[in-house]
């Protein structure tokens, strides 16, 4: 099927096929949730109940403390999405490591990111940490949010991190319509889009490098939303695959 010029096929090559395919049988029961007593205990029972499954993930996840990214009197190492304000939320920690997991192999120390709806920050840090574990890594993170509050609080949650993770350039927050990514930097190795998206995201994979992916929830029919995967081939052909069902905020700028 053409559209807008790029060859898109259903599924995928048979190798990424079967990698879904132990991603889906890990996460196709998103009813688990828990409680950590601190961040590293989160972290273990993410890694207990398998939705972490690489030990890069779990280093960056760790470092990523969740309590400075939730509201304050927050549950912060609840298993649970909670609102940040302005009309966005953080996601559940399942779900940044779902997303961690399916983007881990384009997060190499030299990639470049861009976070769609990057909200308080965490996940933006995670990746900024991911990429940055090996020595030597130019890699960066963009986190671009439609709100201005929403860039202020991902500063502040990530200065309250570390600080250094901004004044190296590791993550870069900037104000803009996500919808249409943020071409001062593509092309991308990985997209990540944190809300729902009215219909497939063009721009967004045209800002893909080749050999890039996109995660980004997408709604369809009956208003129902289903997240999708999108792989870039070395010639342009998107490969796209259903992870699930999902319900995220909708994707919008500042005037809608």
């Amino acid at each position: 099927m053409l559209t807008n010029g790029t060859r898109f096929f259903s599924g995928t090559t048979e190798k990424l096929k079967c990698a879904n395919h132990r991603i889906l049988q890990l996460y196709g029961n998103m009813a688990w949730r828990s409680q950590g007593v601190n961040n590293a205990d989160l972290i273990r029972q993410l890694q207990e109940n398998r939705f972490i499954r690489s030990k890069l993930v779990a280093q960056a996840m760790k470092k990523t403390d969740r309590k400075y990214y939730v509201p304050e009197r927050s549950k912060a190492y609840l298993d649970s999405p909670q609102l940040i304000g302005y009309g966005a939320t953080i996601s559940a920690p399942h779900m940044h490591a779902y997303a961690m997991e399916l983007l881990r192999l384009n997060l190499t120390p030299n990639s470049k990111v861009l976070d769609v709806g990057s909200g308080s920050g965490y996940l933006t840090a995670c990746m900024a940490r991911y990429i940055h574990q090996k020595p030597a890594a130019t890699g960066f993170v963009v986190g671009i949010e439609h709100h201005p509050r929403l860039v202020e609080l991902g500063r502040k949650n990530i200065g309250k991190d570390d600080q250094s993770l901004i004044e190296t350039g590791k993550v870069i927050l900037v104000e803009g319509d996500g919808r249409q990514g943020y071409q001062q930097h593509a092309p991308y190795d990985c997209i990540h889009v944190g809300a729902a998206a009215p219909e497939t995201p063009q721009e967004l994979i045209n800002q893909l490098k080749p050999g890039g992916r996109l995660i980004v929830p997408v709604c369809v029919d009956d208003g129902k939303q289903q997240l999708m995967q999108y792989d870039k081939g070395s010639d342009g052909t998107i490969f796209q695959t259903k992870l699930m069902d999902v319900n995220y905020i909708p994707l919008t700028d500042l005037q809608h």
